[in-house]
C-alpha cells in the first residue's frame, strides 16, 4: 500500500508541474496580447490621422488626375524608352569628360585668375568701362543714322592713325613737336634784309632751308592728286 501512494503522488506531483507549466505559457500569451492591445491603441489614433490626411490628399488632387492620363504617361514612357535611354548615356558621357576636364580646370581656372587680376592692376578694364561709357556719351548725342553718316569718317580716321603709326611719321612728328620747346622767344631780336642775309648763310638756315623745299615739293603732289 505505501508503494502504490507514492506512485500515486508522484503522477499528481508531475500533473501539478505541467499545470504550472501551462499558467506560465498562459500568462506569457496574456501578457503578449495586452501588449499588443496597447500597441494598437497607440498606432490607431495614428492610422487614423494618416488615413484622413491621405484621404484629404487625393481629394484635392482627384478632380484633377484620370486613370487615362497616368496609362496615357506609362506609354509615352515606354515609347520614349530608347530615348531616356541615350539621354542617360549622355549624361554619362558629361559626367566622364567632366572627370577628364577637372584636373585641367584646377590648373587652368588659378592661371585665368591671376591673368585677370593682373588686366584689373593694369588698368585694362576701367580702359574698357571708360570706353562704354564714351559709346553711351555719343548714343546720347547722335542717332543711329547719324553715326551710319559718320562711318565713313570713321574709316578715314583710322587709315589715318594707321599712318601715324608709321615709325618714320611718329619720328618726323616728334621732331616738330620738339621744335617750339627749342626755340627761346626771350632772345629772338629784330632783323631786317641784311640780317637774313647773313643768317641764310649759318648751317642750321640751309638745312631748314632743304627741308621746307621738300615739303614743298610734297606739297606740289597735292595738285597732280
Amino acid at each position: 500500500m505505501p508503494e502504490k501512494t507514492e506512485k500515486k503522488l508522484s503522477k499528481e506531483d508531475l500533473l501539478l508541474e505541467r499545470l504550472d507549466r501551462m499558467e506560465g505559457q498562459l500568462q506569457t500569451l496574456v501578457q503578449a496580447q495586452q501588449s499588443l492591445a496597447e500597441l494598437k491603441a497607440d498606432v490607431t489614433p495614428l492610422l487614423n490621422s494618416a488615413v484622413r490626411l491621405l484621404i484629404d490628399e487625393l481629394g484635392m488632387v482627384e478632380s484633377g488626375f484620370q486613370l487615362e492620363d497616368f496609362f496615357a504617361l506609362l506609354k509615352q514612357g515606354l515609347r520614349s524608352l530608347r530615348n531616356l535611354t541615350q539621354a542617360l548615356e549622355t549624361m554619362e558621357n558629361i559626367f566622364e569628360l567632366w572627370s577628364c576636364m577637372e584636373p585641367l580646370l584646377k590648373s587652368t581656372v588659378p592661371n585665368l585668375i591671376n591673368y585677370m587680376d593682373n588686366l584689373e592692376r593694369r588698368g585694362v578694364f576701367r580702359t574698357y568701362a571708360a570706353m562704354l561709357e564714351v559709346r553711351a556719351k555719343v548714343a546720347a548725342h547722335y542717332d543711329p543714322d547719324e553715326i551710319a553718316d559718320m562711318s565713313d569718317a570713321f574709316v578715314l580716321l583710322l587709315s589715318m592713325l594707321k599712318k601715324l603709326s608709321d615709325p618714320q611719321m611718329i619720328d618726323f612728328m616728334n621732331r616738330i613737336l620738339d621744335l617750339p620747346t627749342e626755340i627761346k622767344l626771350k632772345d629772338v631780336k629784330p632783323m631786317g634784309p641784311l640780317g637774313m642775309l647773313t643768317a641764310m648763310g649759318s648751317k642750321e638756315a640751309k638745312q631748314g632751308l632743304g627741308v621746307a623745299m621738300e615739303l614743298t615739293k610734297a606739297l606740289g603732289k597735292l595738285s597732280q592728286g
